[in-house]
């Protein structure tokens, strides 16, 4: 049986969603919340209290059903009148379905909104806009990538899988810190090509000791959530991969410490135990990334709407867009605008949030 409320937005302004809906649909421990809701305030609900009304006579004429599109909030505080905000950027002529998912002991709880068909690009773009200033993350999925079938998942190296920009380090060591990092701060916004300004970067280094690369990987600081995402995807049959622009001796290293399907970056030259300042081989760039992506999944016979990738900067648009979910982390406005999902701070566990469990 289902019971009908009306209740005014404005009146719990300050009110989480997350608790709310908890009062209203959970039960012994379940988390479940099981809410209707249109953007007239009119709600649906299992559970009965005072203040129910019978069916309102626009109810029944309202779009409902399934659908593989949803709305996540999640990785902040975020309450009812910021639900009704969303709610009346939505089509007017549905009821929306909300309930509460957890998808990891580690992760907070979030809210997910099942919307009965696709939303257009513009009201997506309103959406995101909407929720710019907020300190939860609004992410909208037209399509599922599903958890428990086996997927892909190609990561980005610095500023994603780890805290630091590697060659920047290197350059610090190096005595051409401040030389480089302009050089890489141009790149990361897309101002540079990628190939040369690595290279252009790597030939400030010619004659550093090969120690300074050692000095960087023991010190180098992984993103939070990065072994506990890896170890939870690869126990379902996921593959996880390192593309990067950075280089070969800390991706390896990374690979052998997470035990990685593969990674693939750039080798440095080093003759007499000192950097060259070359590059051996053919730049990892973006539209590399991007072939990897489509590689690893042909490899093992992972459908393309399986496919998720993960990165920070302007080179990895292209693989974020050739993967079923391309999620844009801790990344430039740029990046975050031009990506199919954005996750603007926190840890890298909460990809997990974007997966359909």
């Amino acid at each position: 049986m289902s019971f009908y409320y009306k209740i005014d937005p404005n009146s719990f302004a300050d009110n989480s969603l997350i608790q709310w809906l908890t009062a209203q649909g959970e039960t012994q421990g379940a988390i479940k919340g099981a809410v209707q809701m249109h953007a007239s305030g009119f709600y649906q609900s299992e559970r009965e209290a005072a203040g129910s009304v019978c069916t309102p006579e626009f109810w029944s004429g309202l779009v409902t059903g399934q659908s593989t599109a949803s709305l996540r909030i999640f990785s902040g505080s975020f309450t009812l009148q910021q639900l009704f905000a969303v709610l009346q950027l939505l089509p007017a002529d549905a009821a929306y379905s909300l309930s509460l998912y957890r998808p990891h002991a580690d992760l907070a709880l979030a809210v997910r909104i099942d919307l009965p068909f696709a939303l257009s690009t513009a009201q997506i773009q309103a959406l995101r806009q909407l929720s710019e200033p907020w300190a939860a993350e609004l992410v909208y999925l037209p399509a599922p990538v599903f958890l428990q079938q086996p997927g892909v998942l190609v990561m980005d190296m610095d500023s994603t899988a780890i805290q630091i920009e590697c060659i920047d380090e290197i350059a610090k060591l190096a005595g051409v810190g401040e030389q480089v990092a302009a050089v890489t701060a141009r790149a990361m916004n897309g101002e540079l090509d990628f190939a040369q300004s690595l290279r252009q970067r790597v030939a400030t280094l010619k004659d550093a000791p090969d120690t300074v690369l050692k000095q960087v990987l023991d010190a180098v600081p992984l993103m939070p959530g990065l072994e506990a995402l890896v170890a939870f995807l690869q126990q379902h049959q996921w593959q996880v991969v390192i593309a990067s622009g950075g280089f070969t001796y800390f991706t390896e290293a990374l690979k052998q410490r997470l035990q990685l399907t593969a990674t693939y970056a750039n080798q440095l030259e080093i003759v007499d135990g000192k950097l060259t300042g070359q590059v051996l081989g053919a730049v990892v760039d973006a539209q590399t990334k991007a072939d990897v992506v489509q590689q690893i999944a042909s490899q093992y016979q992972i459908p393309t709407s399986q496919t998720v990738a993960i990165g920070d900067g302007a080179n990895d648009l292209p693989m974020l867009a050739v993967a079923a979910l391309g999620v844009a982390f801790h990344a430039k406005p740029k990046v975050q605008a031009q990506a199919k999902a954005a996750i603007r701070q926190g840890s890298l566990l909460q990809l997990l949030y974007l997966l359909e469990s």
